[in-house]
């Protein structure tokens, strides 16, 4: 079984191919990007996806070495994600289901926490899931994926490419950062865990106070990548501990920090928990993640009606049925 998965919720058209023993045949991206000191602008983003999205599915076939005749199953990001973005995705999926007759939607941050089962190899971890707009605390209990904790604002993807845009960095911001920490030096700043939520907004607003009033970047990106990576490592450790497991998993596209890899790390280490990063190809927004739990999806029995085929902006991970694990 062959599934062509299509990723669109933000930034990203992604285009994948994977087979059901999860080999991942290729995954195929174009990225959208906006114009200096800009976040994404959804509707310019939709645009972009719309069309670039023939010649990234052409170039997804052809680096599999298949045609669409090959296809079994075709997925797409049915949410969360911009309207306008989920909308390019979703008409091309349903324009691909002609070949295949066979369409399953699958949620972004469920695909990310598949993605990095698959592998890592873990079987049954907490999930720490950081990426632009996400940011959950996650395992699996019961039949779904619960969240033990989550922002209460913006997702810690976006609050360091807030920062960066304030400070005048390019985008992605959020490296930009990570390079400029490695000279900085500590400033104090806020830390905010409610319970087991953080809150990420009034840290970068303080930060760029403190830019503006002159302290130096560099420190402002090496204390505001201390502050949040240790707020969300002291709820995952909380959640283990809660939880009573002993695997870690760190997924999204902020997982390829190496600070913050480190601090988990340490952690894991200390709790004597086994601990993996999904690697780096598979950490931002890709098509492949949505392939495999396509094939996940669609072998537990759920399909989607093309002519009802949907968007769910706002389908959050923990309303997710997920019938392909049944005990763990």
């Amino acid at each position: 079984m062959l599934c062509l998965g299509i990723e669109s919720t933000a930034h990203t058209f992604g285009v994948g191919v994977v087979d059901e023993m999860g080999n991942v045949l290729s995954n195929e991206k174009d990225v959208y990007k906006s114009k200096p000191g800009w976040g994404i602008i959804p509707m310019e983003a939709g645009k972009h996806h719309r069309k670039v999205a023939d010649s990234v599915v052409k170039q997804s076939l052809d680096k599999a070495g298949v045609s669409m005749d090959d296809i079994d199953v075709v997925a797409y990001s049915r949410g969360p994600g911009l309207p306008p973005c989920l909308h390019a995705g979703l008409n091309k999926a349903v324009e691909l289901t002609k070949f295949t007759g066979n369409l399953v939607g699958v949620n972004h941050c469920v695909a990310h926490i598949e993605i990095g089962r698959l592998t890592t190899g873990l079987k049954n971890p907490v999930v720490s899931y950081v990426s632009g707009g996400n940011t959950q605390i996650i395992s699996f209990a019961e039949g779904r994926y619960r969240c033990f904790g989550e922002t209460m604002d913006v997702g810690l993807g976006n609050a360091l490419d807030k920062f960066g845009r304030a400070i005048g960095l390019d985008f992605p911001q959020a490296p930009k950062i990570e390079q400029l920490a490695n000279n900085g030096k500590w400033v104090n700043l806020p830390y905010v865990v409610k319970g087991m939520d953080l809150s990420f907004s009034g840290i970068v607003t303080e930060c760029i106070k403190r830019y503006e009033k002159g302290e130096k970047i560099e420190n402002l990106c090496f204390s505001i990548q201390e502050v949040l990576f240790s707020m969300l490592v002291e709820v995952t450790e909380r959640a283990l501990a809660h939880l009573g497991k002993s695997e870690v998993l760190l997924t999204g596209g902020v997982a390829a920090n190496k600070r913050l890899q480190e601090m988990y790390e340490v952690m894991c280490r200390e709790r004597k928990a086994k601990f993996k990063v999904v690697p780096k190809e598979f950490a931002g927004d890709n098509g492949a993640m949505i392939a495999w739990a396509g094939i996940l999806t669609y072998k537990s029995g759920q399909r989607i009606n093309p002519k009802k085929a949907d968007i769910l902006p706002r389908w959050r991970t923990d309303e997710v049925e997920i019938g392909w694990i049944r005990k763990i």
